[in-house]
């Protein structure tokens, strides 16, 4: 055999071995690429489209009063047994026994004395004795006139008492004047809170919140929503857990929940938590939120 043809073959097989190299190697890639680059959908917080209740507020404070109180005077020289100052009684029961008389409870509260000095009464020897009903109690509150429109009897309230930090006290809105006070242009509206446990002493200082404009509607968590500019958009899981973005308007804000007013239906199921981790078009593992 010539050495050009034999020099001519070892080139063909030489090339030849080189693109079966070449070959085997795309696909054994393509094998482990198919095989190990397939990466599982990941998981995001999920939650279930529904109605949640809805409400502004206001903020004002006022001085608590008993929803019921009465005062006696007597002479301390008249007493014949001491008072017990600041128990509880029934209606009925006595309240001081005099050498004249027996001055009995018109109602159920607590006994009380209101301080009075010697010179509004000329004599020292005289003392105020009070009955006060406080398990419930009322509040006289100022509101301004912009709130004309939503200020009305029956709104709910809650109460803090500074001595109850952690406490509030539920009421509503009792009664609401029917004139505008022209020098602090306010309305005076009245409430009335439950105290079953007389807490709230009479005198107090009350922080009130006032609930209106209440209602029921669609409602996401805040943590959900995604702003561009001034939309603002959620991503919705459809089928096949896949996700869509979608755009959605909302309403008030009511502790970590924003109301949907157009872009969602009840039972929609929504991403809440996780957006970081996807886009549009994927597929996701949703993690109902207990």
């Amino acid at each position: 055999m010539k050495r050009s043809k034999k020099i001519t073959i070892f080139i063909v097989i030489f090339f030849l071995v080189i693109g079966l190299i070449i070959i085997g190697r795309y696909g054994v890639g393509l094998y482990f690429k198919k095989k190990f680059s397939k990466r599982p959908p990941p998981g995001v917080i999920v939650e279930v489209v529904s109605n949640k209740n809805f409400s502004q507020s206001l903020e004002s404070y006022c001085t608590s009063l008993s929803s019921k109180t009465s005062s006696f005077k007597i002479k301390k020289n008249e007493l014949l047994k001491p008072i017990n100052f600041g128990s509880k009684v029934n209606k009925g029961d006595v309240l001081a026994e005099l050498t004249t008389k027996t001055i009995t409870a018109p109602f159920s509260g607590v006994i009380g004395k209101r301080g009075i000095s010697g010179s509004s009464l000329g004599s020292e020897n005289t003392i105020i004795l009070t009955l006060d009903d406080s398990r419930k109690v009322l509040c006289d509150l100022k509101i301004p006139e912009v709130y004309a429109a939503v200020l009305k009897k029956d709104l709910k309230i809650n109460a803090k008492f500074s001595a109850y930090k952690n406490k509030i006290y539920k009421g509503k809105i009792e009664s609401v004047a029917s004139r505008v006070d022209a020098q602090t242009r306010s309305i005076l509206a009245r409430a009335k809170i439950n105290n079953e446990e007389s807490e709230i002493i009479p005198g107090s200082l009350l922080e009130i919140e006032i609930f209106y404009n209440e209602k029921n509607t669609l409602s996401v968590p805040d943590t959900s929503i995604m702003y561009e500019g001034s939309k603002k958009f959620i991503y919705k899981i459809i089928e096949n857990n896949m996700i869509k973005k979608t755009e959605v308007e909302t309403g008030v804000r009511n502790m970590g929940n924003l109301e949907i007013l157009s872009g969602l239906n009840e039972g929609d199921k929504i991403i809440a938590e996780g957006l970081t981790k996807v886009r549009p078009g994927m597929k996701v593992k949703p993690i109902i939120k207990p």
